[in-house]
């Protein structure tokens, strides 16, 4: 059991890493307690109507079936080897871990935490070591209500989804891309569902050269076989023809049915795509509200620029965390890869190999401000091979760490 005098521990975000190291804490008798700024998994709900490249069973931890099945033994798991969707997996694990009694008491959603220091030390109060004694203080605003909690601990779990890229060279913004902002979708729209009329016989700018912007394209194209109009203009800065970078002997078999997919629609222009490889976007201009965009990028290797007029834009182009919430802290990324300072050293050595997963240990999650954590997606900063069997891993280490004790998850 952790000490008492330690034991009151924060976590931001309730989503699938939050939501299983918050079931870890409890379990292991911790005064734990969840703030989300939406719903549970709500990141998973915005790309819902995806399906999850790993299955069910790498997605789920005994532990956390464990507490969903004592709040009710006839809970239906899908099979282990089963790829769901982001919604499905909110529907049958997120939410029943939530409700379960190790969690439901525990959850603050649409509660968002707004600032993180310590109490009576400021950032530049440079000793360490004597940080220990002086509680956490975290800014919450609830209902527009704001209040002052405390704890021993802080996890970050809050993600990088609702932090998207920029089209323009260099990671700055094209010209003309703030005004246009709000008309862009920037994360996984439902394009054969609930936004199927938004896209249908219009002609759609992709820009972007990784498994986001081959799943809108995919669809894209499916969507072109029944409305013929429907057309595609994809743009990726890869110098490469084969915009999709396959794993070899790739063991998620949706995720390299997807690159091949999405690599033919590339390179045989069919299903009303045409393809630019080693491009970049130059300026985007709103040509009104749902009236379009023209927008100018230079293409090939020769920069020659060019313009199209499309009626819908989807930037694929990655995200990136939102270090803001700690900058009272001491705590400082990695400069290249945004991660974890020391977890993005060891990424950037490792840096494309599509299917490597980096050896985990509690070290490498550490910040230089005791008792702060950052685990899940926006551990890995920039980089997009992270996965939440790593997360699960990363859980198991933290924990380790701070009751010096072997956990299971």
């Amino acid at each position: 059991m952790p000490r008492a005098e330690a034991n009151r521990l924060a976590v931001i975000g309730a989503g699938p890493i939050g939501l299983e190291a918050a079931a870890v804490a409890a379990r292991l008798g911790f005064d734990v307690h969840v703030y989300e700024r939406g719903r549970i998994g709500e990141h998973l709900h915005r790309w819902g109507h995806v399906r999850l490249f790993t299955p069910f069973g790498t997605n789920s931890t005994a532990a956390g079936r464990n507490a969903i099945l004592a709040e009710n033994p006839s809970h239906v798991f899908p099979a282990n080897d089963e790829c769901i969707t982001g919604r499905d997996h909110v529907r049958v694990y997120l939410e029943p871990l939530g409700r379960s009694k190790l969690l439901k008491d525990r959850i603050h959603t649409e509660c968002q935490v707004v600032a993180i220091g310590r109490e009576r030390l400021l950032k530049e109060d440079s000793r360490l070591d004597a940080k220990v004694g002086h509680p956490f203080r975290l800014l919450v605003r609830e209902k527009n209500k704001e209040r002052i909690e405390t704890a021993d601990c802080v996890l970050d779990c809050s993600g990088t989804y609702t932090e998207h890229r920029w089209l323009g060279e260099g990671g700055i913004p094209a010209v003309g891309e703030t005004a246009a902002e709000s008309a862009i979708c920037y994360g996984l729209d439902d394009i054969l569902g609930e936004r199927k009329n938004h896209y249908a016989g219009k002609a759609t700018l992709v820009v972007g050269n990784g498994f986001s912007a081959a799943t809108s394209v995919v669809s894209l194209a499916e969507l072109a076989a029944s409305a013929p109009e429907t057309w595609v203009v994809w743009l990726a800065r890869t110098p490469s023809t084969l915009p999709i970078r396959r794993v070899a002997n790739d063991p998620l078999r949706e995720r390299d049915r997807l690159a091949v997919r999405a690599n033919t629609l590339a390179t045989r222009t069919d299903g009303n795509v045409e393809f630019h490889p080693h491009s970049v976007v130059t300026s985007v201009e709103s040509l009104g509200q749902d009236k379009g965009f023209r927008v100018t990028a230079r293409i090939g290797r020769n920069g020659q620029a060019r313009t199209w007029e499309v009626d819908r834009i989807i930037a694929n182009v990655g995200y990136q965390p939102d270090w803001h919430l700690l900058r009272e802290l001491q705590f400082s990324p990695c400069p290249v890869t945004s991660a974890l300072a020391r977890l993005g050293a060891v990424l950037l050595e490792h840096r494309g190999e599509a299917g490597w997963i980096p050896p985990l240990t509690a070290d490498l999650l550490r910040t230089p401000e005791p008792g702060l954590f950052v685990l899940g997606a926006k551990s890995f900063g920039r980089d997009s091979r992270f996965l939440l069997s790593v997360g699960f891993e990363q859980i198991r280490q933290v924990f380790q760490a701070l009751t010096g004790k072997p956990v299971s998850l």
